[in-house]
């Protein structure tokens, strides 16, 4: 057979082919999200940011005398870093003043700046709250939020009472864990040395 007679042929088979009609096998509908289930959604995410907050528990804090020391260190911090804290050798790369705030106010405060200092790699910070001195029946409020708040932030590695010329009784050295970026470039940095 020759190729003309093979496509005449062929083309005679295929001008009787129809294409195979389908049926959708699914009929999507287009869902709309009503303004009720909209709302809810906001709301529920507004709940979720201030639960973040309040994660910083108020529920019984034990009250602080306006000039004990305040201190705290995890396990697995070196005694040598704990004590460059202590005696205020790390620069302070940021600061927070709790002055004139509520209770509620600085809990917020201290939260969102030690979350800021976390993403912006500052491992050494100052928290200025006062001795609360002029409050003599009652304890020093502030002084007492900031020693029980303070370890339950995972962030927060160890603290204690600042030195004379930070502010005495009435501020706090934080030292803050290092972000996993800085964790890596230490790594890399020492694994060169080798």
């Amino acid at each position: 057979m020759n190729e003309e007679s093979f496509s005449g042929l062929l083309g005679a088979e295929l001008s009787e082919v129809r294409p195979i009609e389908s049926q959708p096998r699914v009929a999507l509908a287009k869902t709309r999200v009503s303004e009720v289930a909209l709302r809810q959604k906001r709301a529920d995410a507004v709940r979720a940011e201030v639960e973040e907050y309040n994660r910083l528990s108020g529920e019984f804090i034990e009250p602080v005398d306006p000039h004990d020391i305040l201190a705290f260190k995890r396990p697995g911090i070196q005694n040598g870093v704990y004590r460059n804290l202590r005696l205020g050798k790390y620069a302070m790369d940021a600061r927070l003043d709790l002055h004139n705030l509520t209770v509620e106010q600085a809990r917020v405060a201290v939260h969102t700046f030690v979350q800021d200092c976390c993403q912006h790699d500052i491992r050494a910070a100052l928290i200025t709250h006062g001795k609360g001195e002029g409050r003599k029946p009652q304890p020093a409020m502030l002084k007492s939020c900031i020693a029980h708040w303070l370890p339950q932030l995972t962030e927060v590695q160890a603290y204690h009472t600042a030195q004379k010329q930070h502010g005495g009784a009435g501020a706090t050295y934080v030292l803050i864990r290092k972000s996993d970026k800085k964790r890596l470039e230490n790594a890399e940095r020492h694994h060169k040395r080798r």
